[in-house]
């Protein structure tokens, strides 16, 4: 069986998701990672009307739903930084109720899609006078009600280490997991955040088996600085990934996240697929 390949929406803020749909079906991509947040999927603001033409644009195209990306939340513009807050962390109950309603809204979303996960912020940035381990009791106390939302509609809530957040390493995310011990969460494995934090993604493909249910692949310069590029741009060993996650976890979605690429992002699909279908054969994988 061949890797699936999928491409994320968030590269095409500028068009409808019907038509990212029909785009990135064109490139050979077998699946979506589906943007819940405007103007793709905001759970909050999403009509019956809007979910069913969603569903007849992947039936159509023959796309499948990698996963649901609910890190982003463009849709609040906090001017801090959109994408991150609000945070799991942020100090502010009634801030970060707003991403826990989210959350809870992208999953039942998932549920009514088909989707089996979706992706959320690995907690947010440690606020000015918190103490890491006060803002991850504050994760913690936020994120167990929503992880039996999780349960009760069959999808897995996945936590993404990010650079610069809360759980930027694979250890913090194995000793967070431990504290909750929850059957419904897992973790999007982003290589691409490995590599910014000295971490080889395919030595940790197997470590994370057990924990890992999508992936996100991006290249990242020689520096690790937390940039976003074309697979082949950066530094990145796709070839030993490929073959690590062919090894270890050849059943889990590969979804490419290339949102920088906002101003071009046809020319990012097709570049990156071309080059990931390259990088395969080289290390004697089949990607569909």
């Amino acid at each position: 069986m061949p890797l699936s390949l999928a491409f994320s929406s968030n590269a095409y803020l500028d068009v409808p998701v019907e038509q990212a749909i029909r785009r990135i079906a064109s490139f050979g991509y077998s699946g979506i990672e589906l943007l819940a947040d405007v103007p793709h999927a905001w759970p909050a603001g999403l009509l019956g009307v809007q979910k069913d033409s969603i569903r007849r644009a992947l039936a159509e195209s023959g796309l499948t739903i990698s996963n649901i990306n609910a890190f982003m939340m463009n849709a609040i513009a906090d001017p801090r930084q959109p994408y991150w807050h609000p945070g799991w962390t942020d100090p502010d109950r009634h801030y970060r109720a707003i991403r826990r309603e989210h959350t809870k809204r992208a999953l039942r979303l998932a549920a009514e899609l088909g989707a089996k996960t979706i992706s959320t912020e690995p907690g947010g940035e440690v606020a000015e006078g918190q103490t890491y381990a006060q803002a991850t009791d504050i994760f913690y106390d936020e994120i167990m009600p929503v992880l039996d939302v999780a349960a009760e509609v069959g999808v897995t809530l996945l936590i993404e280490p990010e650079p610069g957040l809360l759980i930027e390493k694979f250890g913090q995310y194995l000793e967070f997991a431990e504290r909750v011990n929850h059957p419904a969460l897992g973790l999007n494995f982003d290589i691409g955040h490995a590599y910014c934090v000295s971490e080889d993604p395919a030595e940790w493909v197997p470590i994370m088996k057990p924990h890992t249910k999508h992936y996100h692949f991006e290249d990242i310069a020689a520096t690790r600085v937390h940039h976003h590029l074309v697979p082949g741009d950066g530094a990145i060993d796709f070839d030993g990934v490929f073959r690590a996650i062919a090894e270890h976890t050849p059943d889990i979605w590969v979804t490419v996240e290339l949102y920088p690429n906002r101003a071009k992002p046809d020319e990012a699909a097709k570049a990156a697929r071309e080059y990931l279908q390259a990088s395969a054969g080289r290390a004697g994988v089949a990607i569909g």
